[in-house]
């Protein structure tokens, strides 16, 4: 026969519930703490990764920035320097070749009335249009005002300034006047 004494002075208590609980909490932090633990270390990992790429453009950055130290320091130096100077003035002399010498003298004579010529002509490009300084000579005041009227209806030229009007004193010259004129050509 058994029996059953308890000689404790409290009675006994059951500690299994607080032992489940216990144990599900840890349970449940333990997991947790995984879960930031690969959070944590995927952060770190793209962290990384973006040092890494960062550091890689900071040498491309100072690769880039001594190239362009040697290329001015190069650009700077007095022989390149009338290089330069040089091309330029001959890519000006190239754009005033390439000037459109027909065409204008194409719109001229279909603008020029009898008795009326072209001393001179000097273009200057400046974008689409071109400025040109013209001398022309005419035979009579109504060639010249004939001429005046349809240079200012043409629609290639605008802008048109009399800059000058002589008359010349030689008895031998056909021209009895002589206008210098500023107009706007347009190329296109």
């Amino acid at each position: 026969m058994k029996v059953r004494l308890n000689l404790a002075t409290s009675p006994l208590e059951s500690n299994r519930r607080f032992t489940m609980g216990a144990s599900a909490i840890g349970f449940l932090a333990l997991l947790g703490l995984l879960l930031l633990s690969r959070q944590a270390y995927s952060a770190w990992s793209s962290d990384n990764e973006f040092r890494i790429r960062q550091a890689a453009l900071e040498g491309q950055i100072e690769s880039l920035q001594r190239q362009r130290q040697t290329l001015s320091s190069f650009f700077d130096q007095p022989e390149t320097v009338k290089r330069r100077q040089r091309a330029a003035y001959l890519n000006a002399l190239i754009q005033q070749r390439a000037f459109p010498w027909i065409k204008i003298f194409m719109d001229l004579e279909r603008i020029l009335p009898e008795g009326v010529r072209v001393v001179s002509i000097e273009p200057k490009l400046a974008g689409d249009s071109v400025q040109l300084k013209l001398v022309v000579g005419a035979a009579t005041d109504e060639g010249k005002l004939k001429f005046l009227k349809t240079l200012e209806t043409s629609p290639e030229f605008s802008r048109i300034q009399l800059l000058n009007e002589s008359r010349p004193n030689r008895a031998d010259q056909t021209d009895r006047v002589m206008l210098e004129l500023q107009a706007q050509y347009s190329v296109i």
